[in-house]
């Protein structure tokens, strides 16, 4: 999790979360591509089109940036949700999470090695879609990991993260010192 909604659906209050640039600049430093793969069932259920998601990154993106991150390599995101309002995003897709669609597709066009990559996420479905995708993961604890578990038709597995940390720094410390 690189930012904490204050509050809005539009985006209009999202504040950086503290050593978030920090570590988004060891991890770019180090040689790490920084890709984004969210849900956004937001579109789904009407609220914002993907469009405005793509905006709402943008945004994020130049506000990262000017808290002293480097630029993000890529944003992707999954706008479906299985009992989504407006039908045309109702349907069980391979990108949205606990599925590794974005994840695999972001692979493909990056020629990344999921074996080699990690996983970061807040969300039990963020650690299945990385173990799905053969990434190793890693869960941080930001508030959202003990939100309801999202609706999703896959079960989970397992949960377990191959590493639990505190936020993004303590996260980017580990991967850094792994072999």
């Amino acid at each position: 999790m690189l930012v904490r909604d204050e509050g809005d659906a539009g985006g209009e209050r999202l504040s950086i979360l503290p050593k978030v640039p920090e570590a988004l600049h060891a991890l770019h430093d180090a040689g790490w591509l920084l890709i984004v793969c969210t849900n956004q069932p937001i579109v789904a259920r009407g609220r914002a089109t993907e469009g405005d998601v793509i905006a709402l990154h943008a945004r994020l993106d130049t506000e990262l940036r000017q808290a002293g991150a480097p630029p993000l390599t890529s944003w992707r995101f999954c706008p479906h949700h299985p009992n989504a309002t407006v039908a045309a995003y109702r349907q069980q897709c391979q990108c949205r999470k606990p599925r590794p669609g974005l994840l695999m597709d972001a692979a493909r066009d990056f020629d990344v090695e999921l074996g080699a990559s990690f996983m970061v996420g807040d969300r039990i479905t963020d650690i299945e879609a990385g173990r799905r995708a053969g990434c190793k993961t890693v869960q941080v604890l930001s508030g959202e990991h003990a939100a309801a578990r999202i609706e999703t038709p896959d079960d989970v597995v397992d949960g377990t993260p191959d590493f639990l940390g505190a936020g993004l720094a303590e996260a980017a410390a580990w991967i850094l010192i792994q072999p």
